[in-house]
């Protein structure tokens, strides 16, 4: 369903971590533990708009957004899930998955421009990418 030869933005690889990769995306974790804020990634080069998907991929996309949002709601029950594919800032396409709280540091606003990223402690990423990434295996096997 994905190109063999896809090649991830150089800004996301060096924003995020790698979680796993479903039949159609990538997902990452953003490096800034303020925020339970995953990336999906579909693994379809030359495409900045979900538009340029074909109707099988679009499909596909939906189906592994809506998993990873549960998945993130189940881990962290959230207040609200905030779901957005801007690409002003990367223009390859991509969807932030983004877990709110009500007492996180930029609630109710968006997250964007409101503070520095704080980075994630080796063992709080490595433990998070673990437990999502067999939550999602475990819904998409």
């Amino acid at each position: 369903m994905h190109n063999a030869d896809f090649q991830l933005d150089p800004q996301l690889a060096k924003d995020c971590f790698e979680v796993c990769d479903l039949p159609l995306s990538k997902i990452l974790l953003m490096n800034d533990s303020q925020y339970p804020w995953f990336i999906q990634v579909p693994r379809v080069n030359q495409v900045s708009e979900i538009i340029d998907l074909n109707e099988a991929q679009q499909n596909q996309l939906w189906y592994e957004s809506r998993i990873l949002s549960e998945s993130i709601k189940q881990q962290f029950k959230p207040f609200k899930m905030n779901l957005a594919a801007l690409g002003n800032m990367v223009s390859q396409l991509h969807i932030h998955h983004i877990a709110r709280f009500q007492n996180d540091v930029a609630w109710p606003k968006p997250i964007w421009g409101v503070s520095t990223a704080t980075p994630y402690a080796i063992e709080e990423s490595s433990k998070l990418i673990n437990a999502m990434s067999t939550m999602l295996g475990d819904k998409l096997c």
